[in-house]
């Protein structure tokens, strides 16, 4: 069992219209000057072990990355340290942008 679930670009959007959740972009510094899900913050994979207690145990959060494997990885990584509502953006940016999605 991977302890997340994986969330789709259009279950995405409309969350983000209707939930208050926790958008986590864990890209490179690099990779997000080339453009973002606005809602996203920024907290690049290396440093999610460092940071993760920043982030609300109890709160909804959805990972996002290029195409959906490191935030695979940072999914797994915070539902295996307690954090129990954790989702996978399937398709990461690259599915957010290829659906006509904005972009910051």
């Amino acid at each position: 069992m991977t302890g997340f679930k994986n969330i789709t670009v259009d279950e995405l959007a409309t969350r983000l219209q209707q939930d208050d959740l926790k958008l986590i972009d864990v890209r490179t510094d690099a990779e997000v000057l080339r453009g973002k899900i606005p809602q996203g913050e920024s907290l690049p994979l290396h440093l999610l072990p460092l940071r993760l207690h920043e982030l609300e145990k109890t709160a909804t959060i959805v990972f996002y990355c290029q195409m959906g494997g490191r935030s695979g990885q940072a999914a797994a990584f915070a539902a295996a340290n307690g954090y129990s509502d954790v989702h996978n953006l399937q398709g990461g940016i690259a599915a957010w942008a290829g659906a006509g999605l904005p972009l910051a």
